[in-house]
């Protein structure tokens, strides 16, 4: 199983909204990423807007997005979370996810 750690920068004028659409997430959308080996998935949010997130997953962070992509309802999360990430124009946030080296671990 791999640990994977990445970070993000959610717009500072939309963390509210951002967290509640967090506290509703389909579950259509979260039965893809279990389907899709996304296990003990957490994001941590900075006041300033920036995001840790943190999952295992069975291959690797670029598998595990692969996998998403094939799914209808990653494209519509996708769609609608764009708005409320600092991105590139006309990328989706899943597309920036940047991925941190894990230097340590214990169990």
């Amino acid at each position: 199983m791999k640990r994977v750690g990445f970070m993000m920068k959610v717009k500072q004028e939309l963390i509210d909204e951002y967290k509640e659409h967090h506290r509703n997430v389909w579950p259509e959308m979260k039965e893809a990423l279990s389907a899709c080996g996304w296990k003990n998935y957490s994001l941590f949010l900075l006041p300033d807007g920036r995001m840790f997130g943190y999952f295992e997953t069975p291959e690797s962070l670029q598998a595990a997005i692969a996998c998403m992509e094939e799914t209808e309802v990653n494209g519509r999360w996708q769609a609608m979370m764009s708005p409320y990430f600092e991105l590139p124009e006309g990328a989706r946030p899943d597309q920036t996810m940047m991925e941190i080296e894990e230097v340590f671990h214990i169990d």
